[in-house]
């Protein structure tokens, strides 16, 4: 098993920056994919970033195209951390932003942005972007 947990989320005026966290523990040794995935109410879940974490692979990263140049998914193998920087925050970026990762082979791949590609999941943390 593997428990997901985020931090970081607040409230930030349009412009602004935040970093969340993703901190994975438990059975993490065949980690492939990580993401993040935003939902807001009323919408469908989104990915808006993910880094592949397969120790034979390069750590490729996507974005999504409503966040790049602004958001920037990265990992600190060494404590199990998954990071978003997600500058020049806008309005509509406000939303439940979910962690999700991974670890397995067996389930079937629908690239990184595909909810059902990710196997396990953290609970949340909220973004709000307001003045």
């Amino acid at each position: 098993q593997v428990q997901l947990v985020e931090s970081g989320g607040g409230s930030v005026q349009p412009g602004g920056s935040l970093r969340v966290s993703c901190a994975a523990s438990g059975n993490t040794y065949n980690s492939k994919w990580m993401g993040w995935f935003r939902q807001a109410p009323g919408k469908e879940r989104e990915g808006v970033a993910a880094i592949m974490t397969d120790p034979t692979g390069s750590g490729m990263t996507v974005t999504a195209p409503s966040v790049k140049g602004r958001f920037t998914i990265s990992q600190d193998n060494s404590k199990n951390m998954v990071y978003l920087e997600m500058n020049s925050l806008k309005p509509e970026d406000t939303a439940m932003y979910y962690c999700a990762a991974r670890f397995t082979d067996r389930l079937a791949w629908g690239g990184p942005f595909l909810p059902r590609s990710y196997n396990y999941w953290g609970q949340g943390t909220q973004v709000t972007v307001s003045s």
